[in-house]
Order: structure tokens, then sequence, then C-alpha cells
């Protein structure tokens, strides 16, 4: 009888050794994974969220709407959010990593602000649905430009804020 259980002792070791080798893979495949694929997307929105500036092209009440819009959200400081309320004002912009242009009081402008815009900045256009569309032109000439999303609602507005944040690089600006 004893033959046996020893016989039975050793085939639990054995397997127990088996499991335990299957558990340290799988855990150290998965620390991997995690490193590889979610570290850098937390990396990057922590970072865009604390350091990146956003440029908010409107005028008037709407300005202000949007930057409450961002505000509202707590995911952004008020340090962080540069307001262009004019042509005058678009030197102020070069600090920021997104633009953020509400549609109808740049429509006329929107080549300058296009013009100064590096190609690592993302661009959020906002024209709200009720404003109507953007014509089929100032579409494909967006369309032509690196990092620029269109959106007609405010919710979809704060999420391609912050999507941009997560899939445009950054680097501090030194001056």
């Amino acid at each position: 009888m004893n033959q046996y259980a020893e016989q039975i002792r050793k085939a639990i070791e054995v397997i127990g050794t088996i499991e335990t080798t299957v558990l340290i893979i799988v855990t150290i495949t998965a620390i991997v994974l995690w490193a590889r694929g979610i570290w850098p997307v937390l990396y990057r929105l922590g970072n865009g969220l604390a350091n990146r500036k956003i440029a908010i092209f409107a005028k008037g009440d709407t300005r202000s709407s949007l930057k409450s819009l961002l505000m509202d959200s707590e995911l952004f400081r008020e340090k962080n959010i540069c307001e262009i309320g004019g042509v005058h004002d678009l030197g102020k912009a070069e600090v920021a990593s997104v633009y953020l242009v509400y549609w109808p009081d740049w429509a006329q402008d929107i080549e300058k602000i296009l013009d100064m815009k590096p190609d690592k900045c993302a661009l959020v256009v906002y024209c709200p649905h009720n404003i109507g569309k953007i014509p089929p032109d100032q579409m494909t000439n967006l369309d032509g430009k690196r990092h620029t999303s269109v959106t007609n609602f405010r919710g979809r507005l704060l999420n391609d804020v912050v999507t941009s944040m997560i899939t445009t690089p950054y680097s501090k600006k030194v001056n």
C-alpha cells in the first residue's frame, strides 16, 4: 500500500510542477502583453491630460461654452486650455498640441489654422448638426491633413479630444 501511496504522491508532485510552470508562463505573458499594449496607452493618456495644451478656436459665448465642456469633464486643467478668439490671437496656439475649432466661427479662416498647424498636432473640428454641413471642398481639404477629425455632437467632441491625445505624439516644446 505504501508503494501505491508513494506513486500517487509523485504523480501529484509532477502535476503540481506542471500547473505551477503553466501559471508562471501565463502570468509572465500577461504582464508582458499588458506592458506592451495597455501601459503605453495609459501613459500617453495620463501625459496628455496632465501636460498637453488645447487651443479652443471659437468666439464669444461659444468659446466659454466649449471651455466649460472640457472643464466639466474634470479631465483637463484650466491652465492647459488656451482660448483663441480671433485671427489676431493665432500666435497663442503655437503652444497647443490639440486644436479644437468651432466651425461656424472659423469657416472663413480655417486655412490660416491649417497653415499654422504642425503635422503632429491634432485638429478636432466641431460643426453642430443644426448649423449645417461643412462644404465638400472644405471636407476634402480637412481630410488631407493628418490627425484631423470632424464631429457634430458635443459628447463625441470630448471623445475626439481625448482620443487625439492618445493617438498623437507629444513632446514638450522648449523655447
